[in-house]
């Protein structure tokens, strides 16, 4: 049981000044493996005031002394790899595997990335007759969702150290361990007092505090798109400036000469991982109509090679969702699913043998149009829906009837054609051939999949405002 019930501010663990905490529940067995505080409005203030305290020292900081603090960082979370492994398994439920391969994994390599990116950074430019200068934003707030618990965090964090940002982070509420122990892998790595703080709580306390508080001067959010709407109307009262991560429904178009084994592996893979708590994922699968009844055999084939299961069992793949809440509503979209649409695998209901815990059946529907409500809205859940296209045209016509624009992906053999088709896609990360994936690219989307972008270099930009000078002397 983990009963981390104090809030990390300026530099020290403190209690909160309210006495209500929250739960946090293991996924996998539906028990409560530890508690956190619910933070109140004066634990927030604290942590502001730190923040802005060290902002004059923090910002003006060297580039060496930021590189060296994220250096320490990744040292000290090499260290602790185990524990994090094994934490992330408890609170999100993720399968060993995951969590080392994918979570653990995404987290380090956003701060060593940022360390790589800040090498050559330039904080000073001059252009013609004017300089241009990128300085520290100021006090920044940052929100982050349960479904990866340290690669979110970790982004955030690892751009606003490289860009002189002191920080005050909400973790999710139901995955919040992992960030309290990068709070203590921060404090260890000697980086200043005060310019990393975590405080636990509701979103409808901490999240709207960060984004309202008049003393914070940025706010990185990720999340649903309601949530972000909210924080934008939250942060429109002192006009900050807001990076919104939030929803996506994206395509996976299979070209007619693909490999229809290997396009079939690649949509279950977006449909198992994580449990399909992932908002990039694939989750339209845009196949030609002559390769309708192919694609549908091999997915049913695959399938078996993802086996859901106890999280801690060797060789699963996909684990349980992340709450009781979030099984229902994968419940409700799976029932709306079988109304629309013919249901290929799956359905309603666990998985046989598996009543304890929040596990769900792997569900794909077929003859889907793109009007239907699973085709629209993000369901957030091992689901997924296969679509058919009779040209190339067409099939970019449906990828891009959504309101989603955060990423696409394109499996075929012909370059010319996978060029134009993932040059057409209306979206921020376009994947060709499950091409591994790049921590240096940027990350974010169009439309209502957010503002602004994070990873590497793009993601430091977010930490800065922009200054022209002119008439300086050389």
């Amino acid at each position: 049981m983990r009963n981390q019930v104090k809030h990390f501010i300026n530099g020290e663990w403190i209690e909160s000044t309210g006495s209500e905490t929250i739960d946090v529940v293991n996924p996998a067995t539906e028990e409560v493996m530890g508690k956190i505080s619910s933070g109140t409005n004066e634990d927030l203030d604290k942590a502001v005031a730190a923040a802005k305290a060290v902002l004059p020292t923090f910002s003006n900081s060297t580039r060496e002394e930021r590189i060296q603090w994220l250096h320490n960082i990744v040292e000290g979370y090499k260290k602790r790899k185990d524990e994090f492994i094994e934490v992330m398994t408890d609170e999100l439920g993720a399968p060993l595997s995951v969590s080392e391969e994918v979570h653990y994994n995404m987290g380090l390599g956003h701060f060593s990335h940022a360390a790589e990116a800040l090498e050559s950074f330039s904080f000073s430019e001059n252009r013609g007759g004017h300089t241009v200068l990128k300085e520290t934003i100021g006090v920044s707030g940052l929100i982050t969702l349960w479904n990866f618990p340290t690669n979110q965090t970790s982004t955030k964090i690892a751009s606003a150290i490289a860009a002189g940002s002191p920080v005050v982070l909400k973790p999710a509420s139901k995955t919040p361990f992992a960030a309290m122990m990068l709070a203590e892998i921060i404090d260890e790595a000697g980086v200043p007092k005060g310019a990393f703080n975590l405080v636990n709580g509701t979103g409808s306390v901490i999240g709207d505090g960060i984004s309202s508080h008049r003393d914070i001067d940025f706010v990185s959010f990720t999340g649903s798109g309601s949530v972000g709407e909210k924080i934008m109307q939250n942060a429109a009262q002192t006009i900050k400036k807001v990076a919104l991560e939030l929803g996506g429904k994206s395509p996976l178009i299979v070209l007619d000469d693909a490999n229809v084994e290997e396009a079939a592996k690649s949509a279950v893979s977006h449909m198992m991982t994580n449990t399909g708590q992932v908002c990039s994922a694939a989750t339209r699968i845009l196949v030609p109509t002559s390769l309708k009844v192919q694609f549908e055999e091999a997915v049913q084939k695959v399938l078996p090679s993802f086996p859901v299961g106890d999280p801690r069992k060797k060789g699963i793949a996909t684990g349980p969702l992340v709450s009781e809440d979030q099984w229902e509503t994968v419940q409700s979209y799976i029932e709306k699913g079988e109304k629309e649409a013919t249901l290929l695998i799956g359905g309603t209901g666990k998985p046989e043998g598996l009543e304890k815990g929040y596990f769900a059946k792997p569900t794909v529907f077929t003859d889907v149009s793109n009007d239907m409500v699973i085709a629209q809205e993000e369901i957030f859940g091992p689901v997924t829906t296969i679509l058919t296209y009779d040209s190339l045209d067409q099939a970019l016509d449906i990828a891009n009837d959504t309101i989603y624009g955060l990423a696409g992906y394109v499996i075929g053999k012909n370059p010319e054609k996978l060029r134009d088709v993932a040059s057409k896609i209306k979206a921020g990360r376009i994947t060709v051939n499950d091409a591994d994936t790049d921590f240096h690219g940027p990350f974010g989307g169009y439309k209502q999949s957010g503002i602004g972008r994070e990873w590497g270099d793009f993601g430091i930009e977010e930490y800065l405002e922009v200054k022209s000078v002119h008439g300086m002397p050389s």
